[in-house]
Parts: structure tokens; C-alpha cells; sequence
């Protein structure tokens, strides 16, 4: 016989009691819209849905930011009435040391498993949830089909899956890192030397070159997390201090771009870096 699906408020309630926070979904699986008094945040709480803030609303209001764990809040007057009209169970990841990597389509989950870690995984209409422990910033789009829920967003709750749940790994961080468009005509091989500097060389000895070099080399290495940005950025350092004197040699670019590949990053997005960090600095 089957089993009657349980209301979306009893769910919240089990939910909240493992220290999930919920909120209410409406029709279309989204939040339900401010009140009157907070309506285009003129509460002064919750800017854009970007902070908590100081507002105290009883009603469901700004979206993952209203998401609770207390059960006096979810029975609540306004909250009851919501639950009446609600479609589902909403639940903000991020409030639960948790990240969703949304799966949209077979392509995207084809992905997944050829890229990230196993983990918890849970069927939705058109592809899969794989939840990882571990919070981190929201971001949507991240490659075709695929979009993070964790900090600052929200999820519809959709049981609990199956699979052991894994710690959220740097491959699904790196995805949430933002880094300038390549340039258009950014070469996909091993950059030159920058030859013909204008500026005053700063090494007084070899050893300086060779210091800043080396600290470079580490600072990749060293990364635990967002290994694109810390690429990326470590380009930029390099750059800025030694690109205008042309004493940077192709031995020194080998350099980080193996300590860039050795922690996972491809070729091209060691060449894109590179380009962008000299775009970015006018070289």
C-alpha cells in the first residue's frame, strides 16, 4: 500500500529537529514574497537576501534568509498559513554545513560522475542533488546544467537519497571561482619570456628571482581549496613584480605551470591565468 506523502510542514518540522533550516515553498518551487513591511526591504534587514540583518519578521520573509530550525517559528500563525499554501519544502544548504551540487540533465550528471567525488545522491524531476559536507559560496551556471546551492540560497527538499555523504571537495570550490574572460586572442601554449621591459630591474642578485619564484611555487602548492583562484592570483603576484623588467624566462613560467598542473589545473587554464594576469596588469 502506499504511503500518503507526508504534509510539507510535518516535513519541515522532522527536518528542523535534525538541525535543517526550512523555509516554505509556493507554486513554481519557489519562496514566498515579502510581507508589506518588508517589501523591497524598506524592514532595513536582509539587503538584497545577502545578510541576515537586523529584521525580525514573524512572517516567511527573504527567502533563505527566513529558513529555521525552531519548531515555535514553523507552527507559527504566519508560518501556518503558509504551510497551507505551500507546494513544498524549501532548506537552506549553506545553514546546514551543506552543498548541493545541482544536476540538471544526463550530460551534467555524466560529469559528475567522471569528475567528482561519490557522495549522497537524490533523484529530482530532470536530474540529481549531490550533497557534500561542507558549506560554500552559492553560485549558479557554474558549466552547463550545473549550479551550487549552499551559502545564501535555497533547495527544495526532496528526501534524503542514498550514498554515503562525502566532505565537499576542491573540485566542487573551484567551480564557484570567478576569474576574467580569456583574452580573445589568449594562446593556448606555453607563454614567451616578457622581453623588452621598461622598468627598473629590482633584483639586485639572482637569489631574489629565484626567492619570489620559489614562494610562488608554494603558495600553489600549498592550496587546499580554490585552486583556480589561487592560480590565478599567484599570477598576478608573480607579475606584478617581476613582468616589467623582461627577467622572467621560460624556465621560471615551466615552474608555476607545473606546480599549477601538479594540483589538477589543465594546461589551457594555466595559459588563460597568465594571459589574464598580464591583461589585467597592462603588460
Amino acid at each position: 500500500m502506499t504511503q500518503p506523502t507526508p504534509h510539507p510542514q510535518h516535513t519541515a518540522l522532522s527536518l528542523a529537529a535534525s538541525g535543517v533550516p526550512v523555509l516554505p515553498l509556493r507554486r513554481g518551487k519557489v519562496p514566498f514574497g515579502n510581507c508589506t513591511a518588508c517589501a523591497d526591504n524598506t524592514c532595513g534587514g536582509r539587503p538584497n537576501m545577502k545578510t541576515p540583518g537586523p529584521c525580525r519578521c514573524p512572517a516567511p520573509c527573504h527567502a533563505w534568509a527566513a529558513a529555521t530550525t525552531e519548531p515555535a517559528v514553523i507552527v507559527s500563525p504566519p508560518w501556518a498559513a503558509a504551510w497551507r499554501r505551500a507546494v513544498c519544502v524549501g532548506y537552506h544548504p549553506g545553514g546546514a554545513d551543506l552543498t548541493v551540487v545541482d544536476l540538471d540533465d544526463a550530460e551534467a550528471i555524466a560529469w559528475a560522475r567522471a569528475t567528482l567525488p561519490a557522495t549522497r545522491t537524490v533523484p529530482t524531476t530532470r536530474g540529481e542533488h549531490w550533497i557534500y559536507r561542507g558549506a560554500m559560496t552559492s553560485r549558479n551556471k557554474v558549466r552547463s546544467g550545473v549550479d551550487i546551492k549552499s551559502t545564501m540560497a535555497y533547495a527544495r527538499w526532496l528526501g534524503y537519497g542514498t550514498g554515503a555523504m562525502a566532505a565537499l571537495p576542491d573540485a566542487v570550490h573551484a567551480l564557484a571561482v570567478k576569474e576574467p574572460s580569456p583574452a580573445p586572442s589568449a594562446p593556448q601554449t606555453l607563454p614567451g619570456p616578457l622581453r623588452g621591459g621598461q622598468g627598473e630591474c629590482p633584483h639586485r642578485t639572482p637569489v631574489f628571482l629565484e626567492r619570489g619564484i620559489a614562494m610562488a611555487e608554494q603558495r600553489i602548492t600549498e592550496a587546499s581549496s580554490a585552486v583556480h583562484a589561487t592560480v590565478y592570483r599567484t599570477f598576478l603576484a608573480v607579475l606584478s613584480r617581476h613582468g616589467r623588467c623582461g627577467c622572467l624566462t621560460d624556465t621560471h613560467v615551466t615552474r608555476l605551470f607545473t606546480a599549477a598542473q601538479a594540483k589538477g589545473e589543465s594546461p589551457r587554464h594555466c595559459t588563460d591565468a597568465w594571459t589574464n594576469a598580464r591583461t589585467g596588469l597592462g603588460l
